[in-house]
């Protein structure tokens, strides 16, 4: 992400870019990370999670995934390049052996998602944490 600009937040982002790169070194073997690059920038992010899901009969690997933290730099949205990101996560995902995908979106993004497949569902339900 390039913040050559923001002086302000210098020392907050680069706090977020150690932070980052600990815990993607802790977690390597369940995150993996898909990015979209011009000739020398980066322009967006994807993360898809891999974890395995508890047996079940007849279902002794089970694996569940879910897309995290898509980002796109503002002048590149619109462009294909986020849809480009969640495909290839997604793909990913299903390689690896995962039966379905799951997303959490923000409103703005949904259109986006249905665009690309992703549906809702009666039986992925959430409890939210009480503040």
């Amino acid at each position: 992400m390039d913040r050559a600009g923001d002086d302000a937040d210098t020392a907050e982002f680069d706090s977020f870019v150690d932070a980052l790169g600990a815990w993607w070194e802790a977690h390597r073997a369940t995150h993996f990370a898909f990015v979209a690059l011009t000739e020398d920038t980066t322009v967006g992010a994807a993360w898809v999670a891999l974890l395995p899901r508890v047996p079940s009969p007849g279902a002794n690997n089970r694996l569940s995934a879910d897309i995290q933290s898509v980002f796109v730099m503002p002048e590149h949205r619109g462009g294909g390049v986020g849809a480009a990101l969640v495909d290839a996560a997604a793909t990913h995902a299903h390689r690896a052996g995962a039966s379905r995908v799951t997303v959490h979106s923000s409103e703005r993004a949904v259109s986006v998602y249905k665009r690309l497949g992703f549906t809702g569902s009666p039986k992925l339900l959430q409890r939210i944490a009480e503040a």
